[in-house]
């Protein structure tokens, strides 16, 4: 497990990954969960989230580029629909469509594993953590600690006076 992975916890099916903001638009940020890496990408002012594993022969579908769909309903007609998008294997350029998994390369071909992702305010992530319905993804960061030994007792005096009840 890498670090800043997380280790699912028995039963525990959703996970707070990442603020809104730290995906900018058409951008893509790869997590760890449960020792399953997923893209969570932000495209068309949408989130969506694919397991990073190509179903074509196992690479790593999320490091791939996104492209938008562009087709000639006849010959010589070349149109673009920036609304349809795909994320493209590195390996063998196959193209799987971000809302479906599906690969238009294999139509019975398997399609790529989606998940369900979304946002949520943070007084709800506040309170789905505090009730352990949500578990927390940590950062890649960890910050040094002290050690800290408390050899005797001591006497502390507050010099706030006290009020009466």
């Amino acid at each position: 497990m890498s670090a800043g992975a997380v280790k699912a916890p028995p039963g525990a099916s959703r996970f707070v990954v990442a603020k809104a903001s730290d995906i900018a638009e058409g951008g893509r940020l790869l997590v760890e969960v449960g020792g399953r890496e997923v893209g969570i990408y932000r495209l068309n002012g949408r989130f969506h989230a694919l397991l990073n594993r190509c179903p074509h022969l196992g690479g790593p579908l999320c490091k791939g580029g996104v492209v938008s769909e562009i087709y000639a309903p006849v010959p010589g007609d070349i149109r673009h629909d920036a609304s349809r998008l795909f994320v493209t294997c590195p390996w063998h350029n196959w193209e799987f469509d971000v809302t479906t998994g599906q690969s238009y390369w294999s139509d019975r071909g398997p399609r790529a594993r989606l998940f369900p992702v979304g946002v949520e305010s943070g007084e709800k992530v506040a309170e789905e953590l505090s009730t352990g319905r949500a578990e927390r993804v940590p950062g890649p960061y960890k910050a040094e600690t002290v050690p800290v030994a408390v050899e005797d007792d001591y006497i502390v005096l507050s010099m706030r006076p006290t009020r009466p009840a």
